[in-house]
């Protein structure tokens, strides 16, 4: 007598890790997918490292004999304050690729096939995010060799400066999850672009990335001081010993703690706007 062939649906079994493991291995993997386009479009990642490699070089030898810092106008004080602001700005004005990859995703309908897929809620955003971060990093490697190139130097040690690399990438991550929010809300990737940027001007510029908050008009003053972006930048000059002599940090807590509030300044925005994206990426429609 033939035995009878069990057709009935198997259980599958649980994947290692249970959801923790299995969010982390769909962000790689879209994150894979990510870093491959872009590998096949490598004009884009050309094209995002002129526009730091120009501000080095503009502000290091065109404005870096004429804008006073700490009462000095030597081009090398100057230019050891700067470097670290035009870091920052590097790594914040990467939201806008951010936002114009997601918001093109989503024209395309890619977003609507993943959500169809069963893989976890945030991974497809998680994943795009880390793509952007891994380019993020490429681009600071390349922005630092040419820095050391016009005469940057790291004057507080090597420990040092990879600690400022690193709060500098964990913001450019947290603001690459504004960027996600962005791409998310916005119907095209120009509109994506544009809502990117035309925020993160103010946000740059008035800080201390430049020039001294301290020379700044008093509400000015007061914003550039709480900006995160500021805090960030002061962060960076103490970890790479660029303050000039006779430097001051203003009294404002962020200035004198930059390091710990660029950190926490890092992390809220993560957790505020990671939150809002994937909420909007649960009912947003192409």
């Amino acid at each position: 007598m033939s035995a009878v062939t069990d057709t009935a649906p198997r259980a599958t079994a649980p994947q290692p890790g249970g959801a923790i493991g299995q969010s982390v291995r769909d962000s790689l993997v879209v994150a894979k997918r990510n870093l491959i386009r872009m590998a096949r479009i490598p004009e884009v990642v050309i094209f995002g490292l002129i526009q730091p490699i120009m501000f080095v070089v503009l502000f290091s030898y065109v404005f870096g004999g004429s804008i006073a810092i700490a009462g000095t106008v030597s081009p090398e004080e100057y230019r050891a304050f700067l470097m670290a602001g035009i870091f920052a700005q590097t790594v914040t004005f990467a939201t806008a690729g951010s936002g114009a990859g997601i918001a093109d995703d989503m024209q395309k309908g890619l977003i609507d096939r993943f959500r169809s897929l069963p893989m976890a809620r945030g991974a497809v955003l998680t994943g795009r995010t880390l793509a952007d971060l891994v380019q993020t990093a490429l681009t600071l490697v390349v922005l630092a060799i040419v820095a050391l190139i016009v005469g940057w130097r790291i004057e507080d040690g090597i420990l040092g400066a990879l600690a400022g690399f690193g709060l500098l990438l964990l913001l450019g991550y947290a603001f690459s999850w504004i960027g996600a929010l962005i791409g998310l809300v916005v119907r095209t990737p120009e509109a994506a672009t544009s809502g990117g940027l035309i925020w993160l001007f103010p946000l740059t510029f008035i800080s201390n990335a430049f020039v001294p908050s301290e020379n700044m008009p008093g509400f000015l003053r007061h914003v550039a001081e709480w900006n995160p972006f500021s805090a960030t930048v002061q962060a960076c000059r103490e970890l790479f010993g660029n303050l000039p002599a006779g430097y001051h940090a203003a009294d404002a807590w962020p200035m004198q703690h930059p390091v710990i509030a660029s950190a926490l300044w890092s992390v809220l925005i993560i957790v505020v706007f990671r939150t809002l994206a994937v909420r909007k990426y649960r009912s947003a429609t192409a």
